[in-house]
């Protein structure tokens, strides 16, 4: 089964809404795009057989703060899966700015498949692990 592509990307647009009292894009906000990216990379990447089966729960984050992003900033959400096993997903997403792709944050996160049926945790097809999980990680810029 072939890989799908080495990274997904998920165009982000700053809201009013995602701005603190500093002027900049709070932290919480990041966490939220994280998650947003990962939902979107599987619904555009997965089968439809899958997406039926299967929901994921965060088990764990990781994210680091480079620079800050600001009202109007037009960012991508960048993501892929690293190594996985039939319970664990390691997602990495980098948050870019589109104009310069400077990185202003960058996330690990594990994710745990539930059989969507029990609300259980799950083992994954070695099928779906094969297509999501990438050789090598795109280069930070």
């Amino acid at each position: 089964m072939e890989h799908v592509k080495e990274h997904f990307d998920l165009p982000i647009t700053v809201g009013q809404s995602d701005i603190d009292a500093l002027g900049h894009v709070n932290n919480v906000v990041y966490v939220r795009w994280v998650q947003d990216a990962a939902i979107a990379h599987w619904r555009h990447a997965a089968t439809a057989e899958d997406q039926e089966a299967l929901l994921w729960v965060v088990v764990r984050h990781e994210i680091d703060y480079k620079r800050p992003a600001f009202l109007n900033d037009a960012l991508i959400a960048r993501t892929w899966v690293g190594a996985a096993t039939r319970r664990a997903f390691d997602r990495h997403t980098q948050i870019l700015r589109q104009s310069d792709q400077r990185l202003l944050a960058q996330a690990r996160t594990v994710w745990c498949p539930i059989d969507r049926k029990t609300g259980r945790p799950t083992d994954v097809r070695g099928e779906v692990r094969q297509r999501f999980s990438v050789p090598s990680e795109p280069e930070t810029p």
